[in-house]
């Protein structure tokens, strides 16, 4: 066995494992537009990175007072997002790698993400990442969304662990306070580079405040092996 003993790892996936945001993006721009709102750019769209799907579309019926229900506007959403994912959808080259490090040393990991399930079995087939990562939650399958700890905690259960020995890794601040408040340690990659001064990734156990650019596969690696050896 590796140096990282009993650590079992929890990915973020949108943002932080695949480039999807312009995906979502794209779609909620397309949704939008349909409803009567033509302008939605993309510094609006980072407003709602981080949570979930059912999250975004309940704020936009309030905050655009859109007509459609909230459920139809899920599913206007997912629907334009799934033909989008599943036409490109592309993995950081070094989460690859760190994800296929980690499964190559027997480490247990998940997904845990608030997108549907859908969605992230659709991304993670498309991009050959589901080889590795077989344990998936969404958010439609807790009672609560990030910034709450549910998917974190249910990741936990369903890998057989409990939540001190998990490490999270994320891209978004909702994110990194659910891992704070689930109890598991965190390896935060912010994707908006503006956000990574948010008091949530304050709590994370290592910050790359440069986001993708600044991560690497081996760099994760030897953190990851520190903290277990200073625990």
């Amino acid at each position: 066995m590796s140096g990282l003993g009993s650590t079992s790892v929890i990915f973020d996936l949108d943002g932080t494992l695949v480039d999807s945001e312009p995906n979502y993006y794209e779609a909620g721009r397309q949704v939008l537009a349909e409803h009567g709102v033509p302008d939605f750019t993309w510094s609006d769209h980072e407003r709602y990175v981080g949570i979930s799907t059912l999250e975004t579309v309940t704020l936009w019926k309030r905050e655009y007072g859109l007509r459609a229900s909230v459920d139809e506007l899920l599913a206007a959403k997912n629907r334009r997002y799934l033909h989008l994912a599943r036409a490109a959808t592309r993995a950081y080259p070094e989460m690859r790698k760190f994800v296929e490090l980690l499964s190559t040393e027997g480490v247990r990991l998940a997904v845990a993400s608030g997108s549907s399930l859908e969605a992230i079995t659709a991304i993670l087939s498309g991009t050959g990442l589901d080889a590795h990562l077989r344990s998936v939650v969404s958010a439609d399958e807790v009672d609560r969304g990030k910034p709450a700890p549910d998917v974190f905690l249910e990741a936990a259960r369903r890998l057989g662990v409990t939540p001190d020995d998990c490490v999270v890794v994320e891209d978004a601040a909702p994110g990194a306070a659910a891992a704070h408040a689930a109890g598991m340690r965190c390896i935060a990659v912010p994707y908006v580079a503006d956000q990574a001064d948010a008091p949530e990734f304050a709590t994370a156990g290592l910050l790359l405040r440069g986001g993708q650019e600044e991560f690497t596969a081996r760099g994760a690696y030897d953190w990851l092996v520190r903290s277990v050896a200073s625990r």
